[in-house]
């Protein structure tokens, strides 16, 4: 049911009931974009005490929405909604051209290195504003997944709720094949063909992430294949078959060969490296996707390495 006009005020609940865009959806990100402004520990503090409540009933922050649920949002302050982030012809143009496939369920896009997926944390404006920014009329863009603001290539948007919906099951059922090409300094072992090692996140005093092998983390497993020898560096194929934060830059650092580029957790030495090659960004690309849709049928997409990756590959062929 649509909220009534004085939904905003902190004094009164509101009742919504699922629709078919957000039958499936969690119910922490349903409350991230029903409730815009209000601080994420705030939400899952109102979960915890039963603030937020579906049919009348206490439920987790991961549960999954079905179509016809009604859902209590309690009256915690939402500020006014901010005004359209600014986005240039150029920027516009630039994402535009980036674009690697279109139909009726999905966008493909070839994401440049430096862009966020979405904005916030002093970011006006991130790829999906921009996308809804270029395409105004179309009702419905949503991120399936997400990439480091580093990190280049293959990003789905879906564009139908049921999409979404079947792409975060393939996710969670690990059914998408990703693919990453990525640049360490020496020589990559051909013996090091997978990485399992736990991954534990740490939010450090100046609110930076981090992210550490720590057995008492969640687990993370990596495949790692060599695709060329370079003039002391080796290209290769990462493959994460669990989804977690920075998995392929850890792995790499874990394994002893951190990606070239990453300011993160990189070392003296490959950072060093990177400056003498010119590279002045993380060597980290998706380079494909592969999955099935039913009405599809197996579909693979692949992004080509930027102008600047390619030159420095060039660099240490000759």
């Amino acid at each position: 049911m649509p909220a009534s006009p004085d939904s905003r005020s902190p004094r009164q609940a509101r009742f919504l009931t699922v629709g078919d865009e957000a039958a499936g959806q969690r119910l922490d990100n349903y409350l991230i974009r029903e409730m815009k402004g209000v601080p994420r520990t705030r939400l899952y503090k109102a979960l915890r005490k039963g603030e937020v409540r579906v049919n009348k009933g206490r439920v987790r922050a991961d549960y999954r929405l079905a179509l016809g649920d009604v859902v209590r949002l309690p009256p915690l302050h939402q500020p006014e909604p901010s005004a359209a982030p600014r986005i240039s012809h150029q920027q516009a143009e630039q994402v535009e051209r980036q674009i690697l496939h279109e139909d009726d369920n999905l966008l493909v896009i070839n994401k440049p290195s430096g862009l966020a997926v979405h904005g916030g944390s002093g970011l006006s404006f991130g790829l999906i504003e921009c996308l809804r920014h270029i395409r105004p009329d179309t009702r419905y863009l949503e991120l399936v997944h997400r990439l480091d603001r580093d990190t280049s290539g293959v990003i789905l948007i879906a564009k139908r709720a049921p999409i979404l919906r079947e792409l975060h099951r393939q996710l969670r059922e690990k059914h998408i094949d990703k693919r990453y090409l990525a640049l360490v300094a020496g020589k990559w072992p051909r013996a090091v063909r997978v990485v399992d090692a736990p991954l534990e996140k740490n939010v450090l005093q100046s609110g930076e992430r981090m992210v550490r092998v720590n057995r008492e983390g969640k687990r993370a497993v990596t495949e790692f294949s060599v695709v060329e020898r370079l003039q002391g560096a080796t290209l290769i194929e990462a493959r994460p078959i669990t989804g977690r934060t920075h998995q392929i830059r850890v792995h790499a650092q874990h394994a002893g060969f951190p990606l070239l580029g990453d300011a993160k957790y990189s070392n003296d030495a490959t950072e060093s490296f990177a400056r003498q090659i010119g590279l002045k960004r993380l060597f980290l690309h998706a380079a494909s996707l592969q999955f099935a849709l039913p009405d599809s049928g197996e579909l693979v997409f692949r992004a080509p390495l930027d102008l600047e990756l390619e030159s420095v590959l060039d660099k240490l062929r000759n």
